[in-house]
């Protein structure tokens, strides 16, 4: 088969991400607004191409005060770094339907090369006659990586916000065509 270009659904995709708060819980957020260009053989999915760009503006983590925060210059700064984007570099089948995507991660005016568990999900007709492929992705980066370092200490020792991010994606692409 030859590379077709998929369109993701962005009513059936979320990109969810979770961090340390106070050394004992997790704050959760999303990115509501996003568009990705994925090309593949549905064949052989290690010939992927997939671009995902986020507008960091859209970050909710249910809490209006945090989100501002985060989009401030203490975090993302989205006044000059509205974007937040990933471009895949390698795609490696590890099982029938896993995969590891690496490519090159750009946050805050820096790039680095990440990688993400990426499990196929399946495919099926929609009730309309097209393709739908699904897939669920899961990462982990540092975000002191991408210089975004703002913290406080706590009294009784550590920090308010942990370095670690841990991502999720579920992604769903109707093929075009």
């Amino acid at each position: 088969m030859t590379k077709t270009a998929f369109k993701v659904d962005p009513g059936h995709t979320s990109i969810d991400f979770s961090v340390k708060h106070m050394m004992v819980s997790k704050v959760k957020g999303t990115f509501h607004e996003f568009d990705a260009n994925i090309t593949a053989d549905p064949e052989d999915l290690t010939s992927a191409e997939i671009e995902v760009n986020v507008d960091i503006k859209s970050i909710d983590t249910r809490n209006t005060q945090r989100d501002e925060h985060l989009r401030s210059a203490d975090f993302f700064d989205v006044e000059n770094n509205p974007k937040l984007t990933f471009k895949s570099t390698k795609v490696t089948k590890k099982s029938d339907d896993e995969y590891e995507v690496t490519g090159d991660l750009s946050i805050a005016n820096t790039t680095r090369s990440e990688t993400f568990k990426v499990e196929f999900e399946g495919s099926a007709k929609d009730p309309w006659g097209n393709e739908v492929y699904g897939f669920s992705a899961e990462g982990k980066i540092k975000r002191s990586d991408y210089g975004i370092t703002y913290n406080a200490a706590l009294e009784t020792g550590g920090v308010l916000i942990g370095d670690e991010i841990k991502i999720n994606v579920e992604l769903e692409a109707v093929k075009e065509g």
